[in-house]
């Protein structure tokens, strides 16, 4: 079989160092294709060098702009790779601009989509990942979803047909890569870290960054802290924090974004995980620590609902009270699969592909 990857985006790149090897270990064909929608070397070309994931067979470049320009920018420049391509099936990931254009251009051709990490819902239609993944859902032949409740919500949408519920690849990616991160990163020595003894921090969803009144508070909650932060600052949030002109405090370790080693070992040495990521929402469930999440919903209902992520929103209060009082006891449940979804989702493509 002939399966044509599109990625984008750093969780994309740590998903398909899972599939991708899978899928090329059965003597399958695979044509990588990474739109640039991260693309400088602290967001990309490292996660392709630690995680050993093949080289791009296309590299679009298509980097930053503004929604439907970047959207479609990749679908024109993917269109032309699929009419040379001719793939059995278009696989894409998540819920990036990557994922749409990736699956729109897809499903327009008449070649069959499937959906890694589908049936996820926030409910909040002004997000646009929620945009993208609803879309994607609706035109994808095989929806692989991570949990029960990713797998309930295409059900009350009517999506029925082709829906697998697989478990989550971050999770197989997470154990095969912690080892290695203790083996290799030396960020803990780099910027000498003791276990245990910071709170890691990650900002970058639009819904933050874009609003001045709620990165205020969130850099105003975290500077008030009493806790070291370290925080691998996102491109997108730097320039905010300095076109808004807001005071870092100095228990606030600023760090350039960090390759996924670099990230594992960070998160594992941390006391806690202070985040409005999706992706560090789950690693810091598979790696057992706390996670509060700076956003008004999530996703990943499942991290909350065993009681080791707490949602707090932007609000300064409900952050601080959550760095200094959220401390979880027990271990977490088991709700994302048992670590061989990569094997799973391989099986099933060349299943459908027969």
């Amino acid at each position: 079989m002939k399966v044509l990857t599109v990625i984008g985006a750093r969780p994309q790149f740590i998903k398909a160092a899972t599939v991708s090897n899978k899928i090329r270990r059965n003597g399958n064909s695979e044509i990588l294709v990474h739109t640039g929608q991260h693309y400088d070397n602290n967001m990309s070309d490292i996660f392709f060098e630690e995680l050993n994931i093949p080289k791009p067979n296309y590299n679009l470049s298509i980097g930053s702009s503004n929604h439907g320009h970047q959207t479609g920018s990749m679908l024109i420049a993917l269109e032309e790779i699929y009419l040379k391509e001719k793939p059995d099936m278009v696989l894409v990931y998540g819920d990036t601009n990557s994922t749409l254009a990736g699956a729109l251009c897809a499903s327009k051709l008449l070649i069959p989509v499937a959906h890694v990490e589908a049936g996820l819902r926030s409910f909040n239609k002004a997000m646009p990942e929620e945009q993208n993944r609803i879309l994607t859902d609706h035109i994808s032949d095989l929806l692989f979803t991570p949990t029960l409740t990713a797998l309930n919500n295409l059900r009350n949408e009517n999506v029925i047909n082709g829906v697998h519920n697989v478990g989550d690849v971050m999770y197989d990616a997470v154990n095969l890569f912690k080892e290695r991160a203790k083996e290799v990163s030396k960020v803990i020595e780099t910027f000498d870290l003791a276990p245990n003894s910071y709170i890691l921090s990650t900002i970058h969803r639009a819904e933050n960054t874009n609003s001045l009144e709620r990165l205020t508070s969130i850099i105003k909650a975290l500077s008030n802290s009493n806790k070291k932060i370290i925080l691998p600052l996102h491109p997108r949030t730097k320039k905010f924090i300095q076109e808004y002109n807001l005071h870092v405090g100095d228990n606030i370790k600023i760090i350039d974004p960090v390759g996924y080693l670099d990230m594992i070992s960070l998160q594992e040495n941390a006391q806690k995980i202070v985040t409005d990521s999706g992706g560090v929402q789950k690693e810091a469930y598979f790696l057992k620590k706390p996670c509060i999440t700076m956003r008004d919903e999530t996703e990943w209902v499942e991290t909350v609902n065993n009681g080791w992520n707490v949602i707090v929103g932007s609000d300064t209060n409900k952050i601080l009270d959550a760095l200094e009082n959220f401390n979880p006891t027990g271990t977490p449940a088991s709700a994302f699969g048992n670590g061989d979804t990569s094997s799973i989702i391989t099986q099933i493509i060349e299943d459908h592909l027969k």
